[in-house]
């Protein structure tokens, strides 16, 4: 197995040139600009993730490796921006959030595969259910997280038949695993340097 260097898959850099983009732009959060940038912030570090994990089911990374990698992509993406304008924090922000079950499920697929207690669809259900009943943020997200690995594992899911959604928490996480589901489903776009 090679030990590529992290930078291979994503760096500070890579990052670092997004957030001068945020910072330049003039946001407008009802803007088709601002949801670009959003999902294309969002889609760049899932395929990063997606490019990770492909490279331990190809045995060109072990595991210990392979979660030295995701942890460094966590830690540049979710490190707290340093700037000052209000529209560019809630990019970051939604960005952020979108991909905290990515990174969670990136990590428990690596460590132990996909959880398949309940289907794709019975864990999201359930995610929308708690979140909305009981406020119950952290086991709608331990659902997703689950959902999560099913979907790095090829499970699929149609993000436009989940209703509007009462909980914006879990909208945004769901967003997060529909990017990463497109992440794997498109090869050409998880290959591209």
């Amino acid at each position: 197995m090679t030990d590529e260097p992290a930078e291979t898959f994503y760096s500070e850099d890579r990052w670092q040139n997004w957030l001068t983009r945020v910072e330049d732009e003039e946001l407008d959060p009802e803007s088709e600009d601002f949801a670009r940038l959003y999902f294309n912030l969002q889609n760049d570090t899932t395929i990063a993730i997606a490019k990770v994990i492909s490279a331990a089911k190809d045995g060109r990374v072990d595991e210990e490796t392979t979660l030295e990698k995701l942890e460094f992509i966590n830690e540049v993406v979710m490190a707290e921006p340093e700037f000052d304008g209000e529209e560019a924090l809630l990019l970051i922000d939604s960005v952020q959030t979108s991909l905290v079950p990515v990174f969670y499920a990136a990590e428990e697929y690596i460590i132990g595969g996909p959880v398949e207690e309940y289907s794709v669809e019975e864990c999201i259900d359930a995610a929308i259910e708690v979140a909305t009943d009981e406020e119950d943020v952290d086991a709608a997200l331990a659902y997703l997280v689950q959902a999560g690995t099913q979907i790095i594992d090829g499970a699929e899911f149609d993000g436009t038949e989940v209703d509007e959604i009462e909980s914006w928490i879990v909208s945004e996480w769901l967003n997060g695993l529909d990017s990463l589901q497109d992440a794997f489903a498109d090869p050409e776009v998880i290959d591209e340097e």
